[in-house]
């Protein structure tokens, strides 16, 4: 901070505000010569652009003046109405008046802290976990409580009497894990729905990977295995990874008092949603295009992560471990316990190699001996050379 005193002061919260370590990584990874493993962007060869163009185009030509004029704050109805019929199609009852369309689920994560989080409130969530939910819950100064993980992902039977005492919430990512990969299976999901269900303690569902599945058997997800046995359950879902991330949409889905609350916090927050991106998203998926769109980005992704898994059990030595997903957009690998990810990041940076250290996914003391990749929107050539390099300096210890 600059020597002068400044006219102002800052709350405290914003004080103890901090950057994202991803968003600081990548503004190394803006200069060409740098191989990046390290963003969670989608790949921009799964856009299609064409037919969002030609959906903004008729919602402007057919509808203009209701697209561009404010809406209501739970959202574009028939595009809430549509959230809900996916979700009735997987075996669960939901209505319409139990979804909002929030502006990303980046949103989504900030609401439901206002929302369930006072200062000192315990927090459940996996060690590791989301970044950007852990520094959106921050903001409102909870008290993390971590949930012991193993290779099956998030372990139900780790959520003790003790653990989940006073906890407001459990945040969980059940598919292809950020930044694991891991895909929790069908016991462990029908394990932690019961737990929590007996121990009254609801579940904020976040899942923006769970379309991108390229490999394995579709399973339920907590929503829907949740209303079963009468879980309280928050599901997020988004809208970026599916079509694209600049149109800024996703969506809760959760029960009615939880939405009307949400609603309230909404309307002080924006207003509502941009109305012409959700009509311009409905009109762009009401004919199932969805249905013919994803498998072209799934064979994407699974052949990016190919390239990336062949050229890792080429170059990496045996001291080093890595999982194999199932889907989504991320390798999780595990270094020698001498090895500490952030000071191997500042070495590759040297050789225009960047990835995210494992250590910030953590809401308390972090693996340090860990580390993501992504591999969705790095080419073949790019990925093998990059590769190449990490197996170099992890030879070199």
């Amino acid at each position: 901070m600059d020597s002068y005193s400044l006219p102002y002061t800052f709350s405290q919260r914003a004080q103890k505000l901090t950057s994202s370590t991803i968003r600081e990584i990548l503004k190394v990874t803006e200069r060409p010569e740098v191989i990046s493993f390290a963003g969670g962007l989608p790949a921009p060869n799964g856009f299609p652009v064409e037919e969002i163009n030609a959906a903004f185009d008729r919602v402007l030509e057919q509808n203009g003046k209701t697209a561009l004029q404010y809406g209501p704050t739970e959202g574009y109805a028939p595009l809430r109405q549509w959230v809900a019929d996916q979700f009735k199609s997987r075996g669960a009852d939901i209505s319409m008046e139990e979804v909002i369309i929030v502006s990303g689920s980046q949103q989504a994560l900030d609401m439901l802290g206002k929302l369930f989080v006072d200062p000192g409130s315990k927090v459940l969530v996996e060690a590791p976990s989301y970044l950007g939910a852990l520094q959106s819950f921050s903001l409102y100064e909870p008290a993390f409580a971590s949930v012991p993980t193993d290779d099956g992902g998030l372990i139900p039977e780790e959520i003790t009497d003790e653990l989940a005492a006073g906890a407001r919430f459990l945040y969980a990512l059940p598919n292809f894990q950020n930044p694991t990969g891991v895909t929790l299976d069908l016991e462990r999901r029908q394990k932690l729905v019961e737990r929590c269900t007996a121990l009254q303690l609801p579940i904020v569902e976040d899942d923006p990977y769970g379309e991108l599945r390229y490999a394995g058997e579709p399973l339920p997800g907590l929503l829907e295995l949740g209303r079963k046995v009468g879980a309280t359950v928050v599901r997020l879902g988004t809208f970026s990874k599916v079509l694209a991330p600049g149109l800024r949409l996703g969506y809760i889905v959760a029960p009615r008092p939880i939405i009307a609350k949400l609603v309230q916090i909404k309307q002080a927050t924006d207003l509502h949603t941009a109305t012409v991106s959700q009509m311009a998203v409905y009109e762009t998926i009401k004919g199932g295009f969805l249905d013919k769109h994803l498998p072209a980005v799934r064979e994407l992704y699974k052949r990016q992560c190919g390239y990336m898994l062949d050229a890792m059990a080429e170059h990496f030595p045996d001291t080093v471990s890595w999982n194999r997903p199932e889907g989504g957009m991320f390798i999780w690998v595990t270094l020698p316990e001498h090895i500490d990810g952030t000071q191997l990041l500042a070495r590759a940076i040297e050789r225009n190699v960047a990835f995210v250290p494992g250590a910030p996914f953590y809401a308390g003391k972090g693996k340090a001996n860990t580390l993501r990749l992504s591999f969705v929107t790095v080419s073949e050539d790019r990925i093998r050379e990059g590769i190449a390099i990490l197996g170099e300096l992890l030879r070199e210890g």
